[in-house]
């Protein structure tokens, strides 16, 4: 008999950088626009790269403020784009690895002191001619699985119970397929001081340079990973890009993520229990009442399978 999970539902706030970025302005429209009560944390919203401790502080207490005010539980610390935009602790230079890696340890620790579980995202990506070095490809995986281990000794520390790795939808940015995510986690797994696990985002199925179908359906990798992903990114896609559009009626009408079959796939993969989180990003140019707009009825959507 297939045993149904306990799905929890929360927004990833990336939705508010630039425009909402004090904790007083987002977390209210968490609490009463969105009523939501779950939130992973963007770190988008507060670059752990910053040397300004003094404002990290301030924003970080700030922020256990106003969530405490409002009853809005951070879960979890996640990085956006700021990071997607860099190769982190694949970057070709030795002492810029060794960068992302520290930017990652300072996070684990402002993850802790958000109160959250768990920190996690996109550990790095693969020059081209990196990639296409079938040697120098394996000894930059090996040392970025050293680092990850490493990264989990200091989510340990700070009081965090998991470290996430994000499958990523481009072949230089690995995981990138389910049969290389499963590999990676047995080894990290050998080294770590506290699990790593995966995010499954529903939208980075669309590895275009696979040769397997099921690299580039979302529901397979649900099914398949589903138990060893705690948290899931949700995002309305065609399944040809990664397109982190909202569960607004005009993009439900051509996108691919159905809240039924996500449910479905992941009582298939005996998930038991899983953390469901919105992330949808909109143009930046966009208006901002229709940017929330666009979370507000994004987020109606999944109260009906959630």
């Amino acid at each position: 008999m297939l045993e149904l999970g306990e799905y929890s539902f929360g927004v990833n706030n990336v939705w508010a950088i630039k425009r909402f970025v004090e904790p007083e302005a987002w977390v209210e429209i968490v609490a009463t626009k969105l009523e939501v009560e779950l939130v992973q944390f963007s770190l988008d919203l507060l670059d752990p790269a910053t040397t300004d401790e003094v404002t990290l502080s301030d924003t970080i207490s700030r922020t256990n403020d106003c969530c405490k005010k409002y009853g809005v539980k951070i879960q979890s610390c996640f990085t956006g784009l700021l990071s997607y935009a860099t190769n982190l602790m694949l970057h070709p230079s030795a002492s810029m690895r060794e960068n992302g890696f520290q930017c990652y340890s300072k996070a684990c620790r402002i993850a802790g002191e958000l109160g959250a579980e768990t920190f996690g995202g996109h550990m790095g990506a693969f020059t081209r001619k990196d990639y296409d070095d079938p040697k120098r490809r394996e000894m930059l995986l090996s040392e970025l699985i050293e680092h990850v281990a490493s990264l989990s000794r200091v989510g340990k520390e700070a009081g965090l119970k998991t470290i996430l790795w994000e499958p990523m939808p481009v072949s230089r940015e690995p995981p990138s397929t389910i049969p290389e995510a499963n590999a990676i986690l047995t080894r990290v797994g050998k080294e770590a001081s506290i699990p790593v696990q995966l995010c499954i985002d529903v939208g980075h199925a669309c590895n275009m340079k696979s040769n397997d179908p099921r690299d580039r359906d979302p529901y397979s990798w649900l099914r398949e990973l589903g138990r060893s992903s705690p948290c899931v990114h949700l995002q309305q896609t065609d399944g040809k890009g990664d397109r982190h559009w909202p569960f607004t009626k005009e993009y439900n009408r051509i996108g691919i993520i159905d809240g039924k079959k996500v449910v479905e796939a992941l009582d298939k993969s005996g998930a038991g229990r899983a953390y469901l989180y919105l992330e949808a990003i909109g143009a930046f140019d966009q208006d901002e009442n229709a940017a929330v707009d666009d979370i507000v009825e994004s987020v109606g959507y999944w109260k009906d399978y959630v």
